[in-house]
């Protein structure tokens, strides 16, 4: 510090330097706190407005297929695998109207939820490569490969976008036991086999998901 004429005290230019560091270091820093908190809400908010039907519709909806591989040829199997699993969402619809609860709207601008959907749209372009491969190589067994695996794959942005690990897991397990009943399986019961690993899945996944929205009630 030095001395004014008028008796009062000014800081030296060194010292209001350091101050100014300071603050802009502090302001930094509640700036990073404050995305984290924001990032937080925004999951909270994504989890509070998914469902739990979504994962049952799936399980209904592999189970149809995990009996149909033992009566149906693989190219129609191929079409029900195809065309059903489309019917997935809907059907996770329809489920929350049975148990009389309204699904919530996610805000428009959750960038989590945008990030998500959009994931979504990223595995359906990858639908066309699996029919593709099945048809040039003549195994409709492909195309339920190739469905239990691109399926699965969405349980990872899920899993971000609620801050789950139960979505990471899910999708390796899935593929990893997808790839080896396809690998190990006999023919006759290889579709089967690649439906009942993904409805392993699908029963682990549902169980954690239960305990990680019951942590989450105060948004609903």
């Amino acid at each position: 510090m030095i001395r004014s004429e008028g008796g009062t005290f000014r800081l030296s230019g060194s010292y209001m330097l350091l101050e100014q560091s300071a603050q802009k270091y502090a302001q930094r820093r509640l700036g990073q706190l404050d995305s984290t908190a924001k990032l937080n809400d925004l999951r909270g908010e994504f989890l509070a407005t998914s469902t739990q039907s979504m994962p049952i519709a799936g399980i209904i909806y592999w189970s149809i297929v995990a009996v149909a591989a033992l009566y149906v040829t693989p190219n129609q199997l191929g079409y029900i695998v195809g065309f059903g699993s489309g019917m997935i969402f809907p059907l996770g619809l329809l489920i929350d109207l049975l148990r009389g609860r309204k699904m919530k709207k996610m805000s428009p601008g959750n960038p989590v939820g945008q990030l998500f959907f959009q994931s979504m749209g990223l595995v359906a372009l990858f639908w066309p490569l699996v029919i593709i491969a099945a048809i040039l190589a003549h195994n409709a067994s492909l195309v339920v490969l190739g469905g239990a695996i691109l399926m699965g794959l969405i349980w990872i942005p899920y899993g971000w976008a609620a801050d789950d690990p139960v979505g990471l897991q899910h999708a390796v397990a899935r593929s990893i036991l997808s790839y080896a009943c396809f690998l190990f399986v006999p023919e006759p019961y290889k579709a089967t086999a690649i439906s009942v690993a993904v409805l392993l899945c699908y029963t682990y996944s549902l169980i954690r998901m239960r305990k990680a929205q019951a942590q989450l009630r105060h948004w609903y």
